[in-house]
């Protein structure tokens, strides 16, 4: 059918959409399964319109089944001339301050979905202003990086498609940070396997802010198991209380999320999402580290998560890290290890970088460990 006979009366229904595996810390963003794509950056006022050449004519635009919906809209399978995609229709508002607020979210993160292009980040073909607001992005039929990783477990990817696919990650997030932009809800459920499952796609700006200088954002924003601890304060945060943090949460979840493509568990499993949260933010506690784990990536992934956001790489070391170790393993996956039982390592509580070494690939990277302490003693001293 067609998306103007669809929502011709411009009423949404308001239920709330929850995602399995993590709970959203606010309610500002558009919950929509693995096709979400919700309200995101600051733009200066200036750049609160859409440009004529991101909108796409809805009469050519027809709806199929629904496949996720949340609070603010709702996302469907469809189609645009010959092109298959995904579409996502915002909801109107019920009064005129929620209409207009909702129309300048939608802008923005039109502004912003139009603005960044790589193949590791989900496609945006176009948007709709009238009769009401639609974003179309390409349809993604693999499953996510979660549904993935449980279909498998309790075996373990293996160590070559584990870095390939953090490889696509890091990928994806070196071009959003390149633009200014932090993503704030990067997490396994908001990564999409490609069809032949070689590749991930990153999804889902509803988080996703411009970073300044000097810009104060939302703090407690994401899930709580991924979020980094300086998004959390000694004093409780009411919603939509600021607080200034950098493009550096985005780094902490990618060490969360290489953590699992690692060991295919859940982080800081038996614990509920706040005691997860209390645990990474107030007692420096990580999700621990299998003790075969390959010294390179110990270090990678601690460097990541290390309490100091100042210290942590930026995704273009974690690039030139990862390529370092994929560099030193065979070019074709080996075969799926037997199923093992795996014991749960004790938690660690130091939330710093290790300092072992690998005599198989000795000093690949120890350039960017000496740069890691430098940088560590620097801070200490002032």
């Amino acid at each position: 059918m067609s998306c103007v006979d669809d929502c011709r009366d411009g009423r949404r229904e308001e239920a709330e959409f929850w995602r399995p595996g993590g709970i959203k810390v606010v309610d500002d963003s558009l919950q929509l399964d693995r096709y979400s794509l919700g309200n995101n950056g600051t733009f200066p006022s200036a750049q609160l319109d859409i440009d004529e050449k991101h909108l796409i004519d809805p009469k050519l635009l027809y709806i199929g089944a629904k496949i996720g919906e949340g609070a603010h809209g709702k996302v469907y399978e469809g189609k645009y001339c010959d092109q298959i995609i995904a579409i996502k229709v915002l909801n109107g508002g019920s009064t005129p301050e929620e209409t207009a607020t909702l129309r300048a979210r939608f802008i923005r993160e039109v502004n912003m979905m139009c603005r960044v292009q790589h193949e590791n980040l989900v496609k945006f073909f176009g948007a709709c202003k009238d009769p009401f607001m639609v974003i179309a992005t390409e349809l993604l039929p693999g499953m996510s990086l979660k549904k993935y990783l449980s279909t498998i477990r309790p075996k373990q990817l293996d160590l070559y498609k584990a870095i390939s696919f953090a490889l696509d990650i890091a990928h994806a997030m070196d071009c959003l940070h390149a633009n200014g932009i932090i993503h704030r809800d990067l997490k396994p459920d908001n990564l999409l396997l490609t069809t032949n499952q070689k590749n991930v796609k990153l999804i889902d700006f509803g988080l996703a802010r411009e970073e300044t200088v000097t810009e104060m954002m939302t703090a407690e924003t994401g899930t709580y198991r991924w979020m980094a601890p300086e998004l959390y304060s000694t004093v409780t945060l009411h919603r939509g209380e600021k607080k200034h943090y950098t493009n550096k949460v985005d780094v902490y979840s990618f060490g969360i999320v290489l953590w699992e493509l690692l060991t295919n568990r859940m982080p800081f499993e038996g614990m509920s999402n706040l005691q997860a949260a209390y645990a990474a933010a107030f007692k420096q506690m990580r999700p621990p580290l299998p003790e075969d784990t390959p010294p390179e990536l110990v270090f990678i992934v601690q460097s990541c998560w290390v309490e100091d956001p100042h210290t942590r790489p930026t995704f273009s070391q974690i690039i030139r890290m990862l390529n370092a170790v994929i560099c030193t393993l065979p070019p074709a996956p080996a075969p799926a290890p037997p199923e093992q039982d795996t014991v749960p390592a004790t938690m660690s509580t130091r939330g710093t970088i290790t300092t072992t070494t690998s005599t198989r690939r000795g000093g690949k990277l120890s350039f960017l460990r000496q740069l890691f302490a430098a940088k560590k003693e620097g801070k200490s001293s002032t």
